[in-house]
């Protein structure tokens, strides 16, 4: 067996990983202590059913808010170049509107921090979709190149997106 078809046997076999912020499956309904999601048939979200009572809601800590704690970012999209230095500020609100947008439909996803590093502005997210759709609205709204790098267990996510003048 060469080195491809073990690699593709390993991947086949493999156990399957467990994100360590994925709440277990709670019955009934949960909410958040810290930002008052709401935890209810296996989704987090902003919306609390008419029929939930909070009273009888096991209160917890949902994943976004435990990652934020834990400065434990999913996604992370680092922005470089002369471009970013220059507009910087068009481009912070690109994200802040771009990140209020998914959270509204996805309570899960939010920016935990940005931060500048140098001359590179690093946005950290709690889930990977938010830090993709970052990259993308980069690329749509002011070109520039992004690279996206997935952890082999797909549980986080580096985006570099970057334009020089």
């Amino acid at each position: 067996m060469d080195k491809y078809q073990q690699s593709q046997k390993d991947k086949l076999f493999k156990t399957s990983t467990h994100d360590p912020y994925c709440l277990q499956r709670v019955e009934g309904s949960a909410v958040c202590a810290q930002c008052g999601a709401v935890y209810q048939a296996g989704n987090w979200t902003w919306n609390r059913p008419e029929n939930t009572v909070v009273h009888d809601a096991k209160e917890t800590t949902c994943p976004a808010c435990r990652r934020i704690a834990d400065n434990m970012p999913a996604g992370t999209l680092t922005l470089s170049g002369s471009f970013s230095q220059k507009h910087r500020n068009e481009i912070i609100h690109l994200v802040e509107h771009t990140e209020k947008t998914e959270k509204a439909e996805h309570a899960l996803e939010r920016i935990i921090k940005l931060t500048d590093s140098g001359d590179d502005l690093i946005v950290t997210t709690t889930g990977i979709h938010l830090a993709n759709r970052l990259g993308h609205a980069l690329e749509g709204a002011f070109k520039g190149k992004s690279d996206y790098r997935y952890s082999e267990d797909q549980y986080g996510v580096s985006i570099h997106w970057t334009r020089d003048e």
